[in-house]
């Protein structure tokens, strides 16, 4: 297979899945609940829309602030301005072609700032490590908060807590092996895998060098807290939501947060994943699927607009370079 088919591939394949998840759920679900999903976000309230907008505009305002505590050290200090406005360049580039986004905010940082892409992608990829490590930290407190009814959701299904330990242990095992390949081998993956876990190890432990740490920390956990707030807020737009604790809906925006990164934003995926792990807590299909779809298309559309308008000032802004 020649690498420009794999590059249409890779582009065409998460797209395609997208369409598909979006037909498939329009065909499981019936014409009554299809009607009554519509019309809850015809009637979804448009101020706690715009205050789950709004908290999103803070988290790419912080990022852009945190960007420069890793370029720093590089020697270099871009407007803040411009920042903001590559990465909500790149968030719209990745809707249509997965993972652009990070190559266009490296290629647009050395446009307009002067930053060798080889540079200013190393940060991106730092970034990308930490973001990775807070995900997962989220991950571990919303199966510690909501480990009883995980289970008992679990028991329902015909999975007790003998299966999933034995699964966790095979897991845990099958972890174990893996690493004590990967360590002994000499192949060109194990080798490959290794170096790519030392840079991540590298982009970790660069945050202790820097000048600025516990200002990039600070962000750091700004950033994930605006995203779980944008999300908790959209509760407020479906009936059935708003008693929902905040340990239920941090189990929901982790399904929607593995949703966002196995397609092109989340489409198709994003309300179907949200939609099924609300149901754990006993909230409808109908309303799952308002929810996931309220937030989905509010998130989209932020990047969306705001993505277009960035495309539009960041060279008119920046006319000289």
């Amino acid at each position: 297979m020649s690498k420009q088919l794999k590059k249409i591939l890779k582009i065409i394949l998460p797209i395609a899945l997208g369409v598909f998840l979006i037909w498939y759920s329009y065909r499981i679900t019936s014409e009554e609940d299809r009607i009554q999903i519509i019309r809850y976000i015809k009637e979804a309230d448009l101020f706690w829309i715009g205050i789950s907008v709004f908290i999103g505009i803070l988290s790419h305002i912080s990022r852009a602030i945190r960007w420069n505590y890793l370029l720093e050290p590089l020697g270099y200090a871009p407007k803040v301005s411009n920042n903001v406005f590559i990465i909500l360049m790149a968030y719209f580039a990745n809707l249509g072609i997965p993972r652009s986004g990070e190559v266009l905010r490296a290629t647009a940082l050395a446009t307009y700032e002067n930053v060798p892409f080889q540079k200013g992608f190393g940060t991106i990829v730092t970034e990308r490590v930490i973001d990775l490590l807070i995900l997962l930290l989220i991950i571990l407190i919303a199966l510690f908060s909501q480990t009883d009814i995980i289970l008992a959701f679990l028991n329902e299904k015909g999975v007790g807590i003998t299966t999933t330990l034995i699964f966790l242990s095979i897991g845990f095992i099958g972890l174990l092996l893996i690493m004590a390949f990967l360590r002994r081998s000499s192949s060109r993956f194990a080798i490959k895998i290794r170096d790519f876990i030392k840079g991540l190890l590298d982009g970790v432990l660069s945050i202790f060098k820097m000048k600025y740490k516990w200002a990039f920390v600070i962000h750091t956990f700004f950033i994930w807290a605006a995203y779980i707030l944008m999300f908790w807020v959209i509760k407020y737009t479906v009936p059935e939501t708003i008693d929902l604790s905040f340990g239920q809906l941090l189990v929901a925006f982790v399904a929607g947060a593995f949703a966002m990164s196995t397609t092109n934003g989340g489409i198709g995926l994003y309300p179907i994943a949200v939609s099924k792990s609300l149901t754990i807590f006993g909230i409808s299909a109908v309303s799952g699927n308002a929810f996931g779809w309220i937030m989905w298309i509010a998130q989209t559309l932020m990047v969306v607009v705001f993505g277009a308008i960035s495309f539009l000032l960041l060279p008119l802004l920046n006319r000289n370079k």
